[in-house]
């Protein structure tokens, strides 16, 4: 048996000024942090081998927070990717210069993934909400915001959400749980509903009223292919 632990970044500075944030990069609140920091003594004695985030800080710096206040005191190390011929010299230097001769034992690799990342709001990145809705009209933004399908202008679905989130549960997730690790994921609203989605085998319909909290953990059991919630 293996655990998955899911938690939504804490509250970003958008989040907390009604803007839609979508990719923008944009940092926690200090409620966040408190947020990270809660969610984190939640889950501090649950065994941890490696961690999954989005390439966003609002997530970063949660699951940072986060493991911070676990029981292991390990060191959280962001992993970069092999170097190859398209790197530009300075991201093969990072890339080379990041080695860590720890054995491991003391650290927890982390993984940083854009698949992770939230749901892209398109034209919206950056609008406040409620002047949006001003615009547009309710019903338009809530279709925006909650259908399964429909997409925000030059923006992502659900849908669309789910087509990067769910292969990588499946081909890179899964595959450490099949190896027996515990893996943490700090990532955002949306990239979390599609993979709960997939998780829990909700229709397209249930999904829209799933809600995921900010700094909650979610915990499921991971045993030869059967997912059990905790």
């Amino acid at each position: 048996m293996a655990l998955l632990i899911l938690m939504r970044h804490g509250q970003s500075m958008w989040n907390a000024a009604n803007q839609f944030t979508g990719w923008v990069d944009v940092p926690l609140t200090n409620k966040g942090i408190n947020e990270a920091i809660e969610g984190g003594n939640e889950i501090s004695s649950l065994p941890i081998d490696e961690i999954h985030t989005s390439t966003l800080i609002r997530a970063q710096m949660t699951a940072m927070i986060a493991l911070a206040q676990h029981e292991s005191g390990k060191t959280p190390i962001i992993q970069y990717p092999n170097s190859d011929e398209h790197m530009g010299e300075n991201e093969s230097r990072m890339v080379d210069w990041a080695q860590s001769n720890d054995t491991g034992e003391n650290t927890l690799p982390v993984y940083v993934s854009w698949q992770l990342n939230e749901r892209m709001y398109g034209d919206l990145q950056g609008l406040n909400k409620q002047e949006t809705r001003e615009k547009f009209g309710n019903e338009q933004v809530h279709i925006w915001r909650r259908s399964y399908d429909v997409p925000p202008p030059n923006g992502e679905s659900l849908e669309l959400t789910a087509a990067r989130t769910i292969p990588y549960l499946e081909s890179t997730i899964k595959k450490s749980l099949k190896e027996g690790k515990n893996v943490f994921v700090a990532a955002h609203g949306n990239s979390l509903r599609s993979i709960v989605m997939s998780i829990e085998n909700l229709s397209k319909e249930d999904v829209l009223n799933l809600e995921i909290p900010t700094g909650k953990p979610i915990v499921y059991e991971w045993d030869q292919g059967i997912w059990q919630k905790r």
